[in-house]
């Protein structure tokens, strides 16, 4: 495991080095590098919100084509000038960084209207303001930052939606989460070593039925988000114990058509397979993807924290499933403060799931969140002997 840590840190050391490498935009010089990941994240947003405002006075009816429809357009697909094309993509490249994402060419910055009902003003020739989520717990947000075409700054309400039309510059988060799960749960796998017992092991599983848990609803409980905020992108981390060795297992379950908060969802997904978890149990936490986290960071620091758990244990069989919850409270103990400042934020957390029991409305510990879970046993496909003669 210790090689697999050193190696992800000198892949998140290496995206750093490249970013300092180019020649960086002077607008992003007012990025100070040395604050936190999210902090300059947020400031990266403003930066671009600013230039990226001025080029309303030569691109706003081009603009105003392309949003009519889906009212969210990603800026790479916009009309801007060649200045804010270069801050752009340079500010794409930095950011990419600071998340701990593959440095690819897609860009993750999108502009999406506050309210499909600012179309009719913005068509009737009022003017967007272009906007961007503030630092830290938007619980704590009073005002909201906003540009308009000359560069003169406006604070809206937080709360209240402006009468004015707004713009939001902000990360595509459905992007943003897909590459980030698909780093963690990377990271995730390479931890676990494959003795040659484990692969006889799962090899064996693909010959028999295999028995899970399947989400038939969910629910997350009503939250006042600010009107500056995008939906939802909530994600699940399976916690648990091997079956064949003392070692922690975590895996990430994507839920990518949770959107909003106090609707119910019926996925019919499966959220546990329990061939993977020692003693028939397993915990579920429910995360938020909000826009500053870098995955990487994530996925090691869950690692350390649930393998140091695990060495401190002398005989993980003794305490038997009662060992799981212990990893899933340093979890949430050791989250630092920033990753609930609108950052990957805490759920809800449900503790000590068991294979073949059902759940109906089952409340998490945090009262966040409700799910209905059922056992579901899938069946290894028939072969017809005589298919390959």
């Amino acid at each position: 495991m210790g090689s697999m840590l050193v190696s992800s840190s000198s892949f998140a050391a290496e995206h750093i080095a490249l970013s300092s490498k180019l020649n960086t935009h002077p607008a992003l010089d007012a990025v100070d590098q040395f604050n936190h990941n999210a902090m300059q994240v947020t400031d990266i947003k403003r930066v671009l919100a600013n230039h990226v405002a001025k080029d309303l006075a030569t691109q706003e009816k081009s603009w105003l084509r392309q949003l009519s429809n889906t009212h969210i357009a990603k800026l790479s697909a916009l009309s801007l000038t060649q200045n804010n094309q270069q801050l752009m993509q340079q500010a794409n490249t930095r950011t990419r960084s600071l998340k701990g994402l593959e440095q690819a060419n897609a860009n993750l910055y999108q502009l999406r209207l506050a309210s499909k009902d600012m179309l009719m003003q913005w068509q009737d020739g009022q003017q967007p303001l272009i906007a961007f989520a503030p630092k830290g717990d938007d619980k704590d947000w009073l005002y909201v930052e906003a540009f308009d075409a000359q560069g003169n700054l406006h604070l809206l309400d937080a709360r209240i939606l402006p009468s004015q039309p707004v713009l939001i510059l902000e990360l595509d988060s459905q992007q943003v989460k897909t590459e980030g799960l698909a780093v963690m749960q990377s990271i995730f796998e390479q931890a676990r070593s494959q003795s040659p017992s484990v692969i006889l092991q799962q090899q064996s599983i693909q010959d028999t039925a295999i028995s899970t848990s399947k989400l038939d609803r969910i629910r997350l409980s009503d939250d006042e988000e600010p009107w500056v905020s995008g939906k939802a992108e909530v994600y699940a981390v399976v916690t648990g114990v091997s079956p064949s060795r003392d070692e922690p297992v975590l895996d990430i379950v994507d839920m990518p058509y949770l959107d909003h908060d106090g609707t119910d969802y019926t996925p019919n997904q499966i959220l546990i397979h329990w061939e993977r978890y020692r003693w028939q149990a397993a915990d579920v936490l429910l995360m938020e993807q909000d826009d500053n986290t870098n995955y990487q960071e994530l996925a090691t620091t869950f690692l350390d924290i649930v393998t140091q758990v695990m060495r401190a244990i002398p005989d993980p069989n003794v305490q038997g499933y009662a060992i799981i919850p212990q990893l899933t409270n340093q979890l949430i103990k050791a989250m630092p403060s920033h990753w609930f400042s609108n950052d990957d934020d805490y759920l809800d957390v449900f503790y000590t799931l068991f294979e073949g029991q059902k759940y109906t409305n089952h409340m998490g510990a945090s009262n966040n969140a409700k799910i209905t879970l059922s056992p579901l046993t899938i069946n290894p496909r028939s072969v017809d002997p005589s298919a390959d003669r």
